[in-house]
This record gives structure tokens, sequence and C-alpha cells, in this order.
């Protein structure tokens, strides 16, 4: 049986609780649902990811696959403020010599691909570089859906799209 904290948490207390080893039972109790289905979570990449993508040949099935493991409460790394980093594996590879990720991050609600990296290449962000993935956090999660439209049209953002992952799996009742 889940904690009882779990079945009253927010999605936002849900993630605090993420480096704890809970089973996906806990987790379906922790983010709830709506009509028996998961909340949707809607998943874009930046300009400049997209290039970063495209030249290493990472695919949005590879994106998907990165944030499910965060909706499970799997993070690689909780940099805070919405910042995450994600491992993603490099074309029929593994991940453990695949690439790291930023990924803006809000459970339940959006999360931005924005940056990305060899994990040969470097260790971690900069402080800087953090503060700024921080502040952009800040604002992107404020995107109402007409901004999120004129971001996609703009060619600022554009949506991963996750096929059958968009309406989200049947939860138990």
């Amino acid at each position: 049986m889940a904690p009882q904290f779990l079945g009253k948490a927010r999605p936002a207390e849900a993630i605090r609780f993420s480096n704890l080893n809970y089973s996906t039972e806990c987790y379906t109790v922790a983010i709830g649902s709506v009509n028996g289905k998961r909340p949707h979570l809607r998943i874009f990449k930046n300009k400049w990811f997209v290039r970063f993508a495209k030249r290493e040949g990472i695919e949005d099935e590879n994106l998907c696959e990165a944030i499910e493991r965060a909706e499970k409460g799997l993070i690689d790394a909780d940099l805070g403020g919405g910042v995450i980093k994600q491992r993603i594996a490099r074309p029929n590879e593994g991940k453990s010599g695949g690439f790291r990720s930023i990924v803006l991050f809000r459970f339940g609600e959006k999360a931005f691909f924005v940056y990305g990296f060899p994990k040969s290449a470097r260790d971690n962000v900069r402080k800087d570089e953090l503060q700024g993935f921080k502040e952009l956090a800040g604002e992107l999660f404020e995107y109402d859906e007409a901004a999120l439209a004129s971001a996609v049209k703009a060619g600022a953002l554009s949506e991963v799209n996750c096929d059958e992952k968009d309406e989200g799996p049947d939860l138990p009742e």
C-alpha cells in the first residue's frame, strides 16, 4: 500500500520524493488521474536542441522515453528550479555511452529539451548555465496554449510527437 502522504501529493510534491525508490503503484497514486487517464504532458524541444538531435541521430522516440522515465520518478539528476538532467541512449547503443540532456520539466504538464551533449564531452553544466536554464524554465512554464502555439509557429519550439502516448495509459480505478 502506498504511504498516506502520496495519495494527497500534488505533482510538485511528488517530484520532491523522486529520489526515493517507490513502486509504480505509488507513482500512479501520486499523480492521480483525470477520467481514468494520466494527465496530458506536452513535450517540446528548442531550435538548438532540434539541430543537436538531428546531428546526433536522436529521434523523438528517445526523447519520449526520457520523459516517460522522468514521469515515473526516474530522474537522472534534479538540478532544481524545474531543471533536470536525463540520459539519452545513442542510436543502437545504450545510455551509458550516450548523451546527457538538460530538460525543463514540470511534472504532468510540460517538458522542454533545451540542451544536450555527449557524456564524453563534459560532466555537467556550469553554474552560470544552470542559472540561465532555471530562469528559462520560469519563463517557459508560464506559457499558455497561445504562447506555445506562437513559439511553435515561429520555429523557436517544436513539439515532440510521442504518438500513442498522447492520452496516456489507463490507470487502475
